[in-house]
């Protein structure tokens, strides 16, 4: 299987993971607050799904995250 990531696309995903993961929601949980199904928090963590901007959004603020701060993160992370 082709993912559909770059090198900073996979810090993103890890870095969503983190956060999920720091919070203690499973990927199921956050599917629900996202009001989608689990397969879809499961694709793009596994890079089989790109988000769009808005979908980045969406997820940043049900993980009580900002998202220009996740964005510096990588971008100062990928020089």
């Amino acid at each position: 299987m082709k993912t559909v990531y770059t090198k900073e696309y996979r810090l993103l995903c890890d870095w969503l993971i983190a956060r999920r993961q720091a919070i203690r929601l499973t990927q199921t949980e956050l599917a629900g607050l996202l009001h989608r199904p689990q397969s879809y928090v499961s694709k793009y963590e596994n890079g089989e799904r790109r988000l769009d901007v808005l979908e980045f959004i969406e997820i940043a603020k049900v993980l009580e995250a900002d998202p220009s701060k996740i964005i510096m993160e990588i971008f100062h992370a990928v020089g």
